[in-house]
């Protein structure tokens, strides 16, 4: 089996280690014999999103976003079809930014998004920053999941706002998540996830990795059983993040 990974401006758009959650999800198939097909694509390239079998989307600066957004405004409808039909994506920071309606900047004036999420984001008066432990909403993960929390690094200034259709991917246990009010963190729309964990994310969470390469094959139409693979080590890693931080919490 192969799979179509498709890396959306690693140019522009790689902030704070994204690069590694390309790595994670390639490593994640080798190790159970999927071949997966890396593709990059930058400004201007043609693009197949149907064909894609998942998409990321990392993180950048609020003018590279204005500058993104242009380009995938003209191929909107085609990756909005996509998302319909299960593409998966992960868009994180800026990404997941682009993917909602719109970024206010301190002065008032609005960047435009893609509008495919119905989330909102707004520049407030201090970044937040530091760790995060975000416990999962069980209708995003499964009841059945070993790890029932996120962890990540979050530095962003923007505050987002989730609206109707959406559900956060969970909620903060420890840190600031979307907008450090409402303790939510990140969405789901569909097999669509914006966060805004950096670090990166996969490599810290292979559940949350492993849901997306499972989401993935069953759009394909095919078994979803992830071969099980040693993560003894990863799994220790994210529970000593976790009890550390929650003891600070």
């Amino acid at each position: 089996m192969k799979l179509n990974i498709c890396h959306l401006y690693p140019d522009l758009l790689d902030l704070y280690g994204d690069r590694g959650n390309i790595l994670a999800l390639a490593s994640r198939c080798r190790w159970r014999g999927i071949e997966p097909i890396i593709r990059q694509a930058s400004l201007g390239e043609d693009l197949d999103f149907m064909g894609m079998d998942i998409l990321f989307l990392g993180g950048g600066s609020d003018r590279e976003q204005g500058l993104l957004v242009q380009d995938l405004m003209r191929r909107e409808r085609e990756l909005r079809n996509a998302i319909e039909n299960g593409l998966v994506v992960l868009g994180i920071c800026g990404g997941y930014q682009m993917l909602g309606k719109f970024y206010q900047m301190v002065g008032g004036e609005k960047i435009q998004g893609l509008g495919i999420l119905d989330v909102w984001t707004i520049a407030g008066a201090r970044r937040l920053i530091g760790n995060v432990v975000v416990e999962l909403n069980e209708q995003v993960l499964g009841v059945n999941s070993k790890f029932k929390t996120l962890v990540g690094f979050e530095n962003h200034s923007g505050k987002t706002y989730l609206g109707e259709g959406v559900i956060p991917l969970g909620k903060v246990l420890f840190g600031n998540g979307n907008n450090g009010d409402d303790h939510q963190e990140g969405v789901r729309y569909r097999n669509v996830f914006g966060t805004y964990l950096h670090g990166p994310l996969l490599p810290k969470n292979p559940h949350f990795a492993d849901l997306l390469l499972e989401l993935a094959i069953l759009r394909r139409g095919t078994d979803t059983r992830l071969m099980k693979l040693d993560d003894r080590l990863e799994e220790l890693a994210h529970e000593v993040m976790v009890k550390r931080l929650l003891k600070q919490a």
